[in-house]
């Protein structure tokens, strides 16, 4: 039997991908393995979004290079985002990379790896369209909560971005498979569903001529042994009421969304090709507030995009401190090869880019320790995730929290619990982004 190493990075879109091929090797035959403790191929899932990415991807695959060097790993095998957007450049200036495979072939990684493993060199790109939308998993995740998958592609087209040319068209999955997938994931144990597309709110529209997302969230509602559904990936613009109204009334949907703004000037808004204007945005999210005055909205801002003006980014940092988003990550713009926005002429310089992102992160600092100091005192449902036995206390979630990219709550309690196990806790204070509580 041979043995497979799997190393995948990335969002959880990529690592929902991930799962899928571990799957498909399962199913032929194939052995899953620590490459550092040797094995016949390894497969790097890529991501390939923005540089920091792209930079990871690289040093994976010089990392897996130097253990095929130490006769650890016999073949590199690249597929994901990197592999879709570069493949030319992996297979002409890595020689030590065996296969590079772009994500419409992700269905034929069963018979890449018997090949590379016979000693050939594969780069195979067939059409986007050609990797399916769903098919079994290997859960990567704890087993409580699992990322569900309902479209892939994007036909946003925003001026920074180069994921429609690596992921294609927007494409939404058939809503039968995806209850019938989110019925098996409950079945295996998970009770937290967390929706992700490239644009979740979009659902449905390809296929049934409307947005369909709020039909969805409500036969996922009806899914026994499943007790939260979050969503991330929201876009604003096509955030409608009837989505709201469901939010607001499904019992295990969440009061939890991502929407991600990337800005808030109109100038800037227009030339990243965002639709919609700060005003629209500000009435989203007062009606939001105003139907769930519990609602939890999670953001991303870009700072620094080329012929972002001064009074554009005092404009942005006023929106930040009005609007008070409950979570809020920034980055510095990144000019991404083949994007129109790396050819805008008015490029602004790297230590402005930083200082601006700086300024953002230092004043969500304060609006989060604000808020946090608010809900002390206050009872919530958490989902535990852990135990320390050395500070004897438990870490997990409230319904505030996605996994990997929020807070979390530390507590203490007389009671045992068990990874995934549902709990009230009492908050007793904070510790820099997280919560510290005490279960009842």
């Amino acid at each position: 039997m041979s043995t497979i190493g799997f190393i995948s990075l990335g969002c959880p879109k990529n690592q929902i991908d991930g799962e899928c091929l571990l799957a498909l090797l399962d199913a032929n035959g194939f052995e899953i393995a620590d490459p550092y403790d040797g094995v016949d191929a390894v497969i790097i899932n890529t991501c390939g979004f923005i540089e920091s990415a792209k930079k990871e991807a690289i040093e994976s695959i010089l990392d897996m290079s130097q253990l095929k060097e130490e006769g650890i790993v016999g073949k590199i095998i690249v597929t994901g985002c990197l592999a879709e957007r570069y493949k030319d450049e992996i297979l002409s200036e890595m020689p030590e990379v065996d296969a590079v495979i772009g994500i419409g072939a992700n269905a034929d990684i069963a018979y890449v790896c018997r090949k590379v493993i016979e000693g050939e060199r594969i780069g195979c790109f067939p059409a986007k369209e050609n990797m399916p939308l769903s098919g079994e998993r290997v859960l990567t995740t704890p087993e409580y909560y699992a990322y569900l998958k309902i479209a892939d592609g994007c036909n946003n087209f925003c001026t920074y971005c180069a994921i429609p040319s690596i992921r294609g068209r927007y494409r939404s999955r058939e809503m039968d498979d995806i209850i019938e997938e989110a019925k098996s994931l409950a079945e295996k144990g998970v009770k937290e569903l967390i929706v992700v597309a490239q644009d979740t709110t979009l659902y449905g529209k390809d296929l049934y001529g409307k947005l369909m997302l709020p039909e969805l969230l409500a036969k996922l509602n009806e899914i026994d042994g499943i007790h939260w559904i979050r969503m991330l990936y929201c876009y604003p613009d096509e955030f409608t009421d009837e989505l709201i109204e469901a939010m607001a009334t499904l019992p295990k949907v969440l009061h939890y969304v991502d929407l991600p703004l990337q800005h808030a000037d109109d100038e800037v808004l227009r030339r990243m090709n965002r639709r919609g204007t700060q005003q629209q945005v500000k009435e989203l999210i007062a009606k939001l507030r105003e139907r769930m005055p519990d609602i939890i909205i999670r953001t991303t801002f870009i700072t620094g995009f080329p012929g972002e003006s001064e009074d554009a980014f005092e404009n942005l940092a006023l929106f930040v401190n009005e609007t008070e988003f409950d979570h809020l990550g920034c980055f510095a713009y990144s000019a991404e090869e083949g994007t129109p926005a790396a050819e805008f002429e008015d490029q602004l310089d790297e230590r402005t880019k930083l200082d601006r992102q700086d300024i953002i992160m230092r004043d969500q600092y304060d609006i989060v320790a604000d808020k946090h100091d608010r809900l002390i005192g206050k009872k919530v449902e958490v989902i535990v995730e852990g135990y320390d036995a050395y500070t004897d206390s438990y870490t997990g979630r409230t319904y505030m929290d996605a996994p990997e990219i929020d807070c979390c709550i530390k507590f203490t309690s007389s009671d045992d619990y068990g990874e995934g196990d549902f709990c009230t806790v009492t908050i007793i204070n904070t510790d820099e982004y997280d919560l510290i509580g005490e279960a009842e």
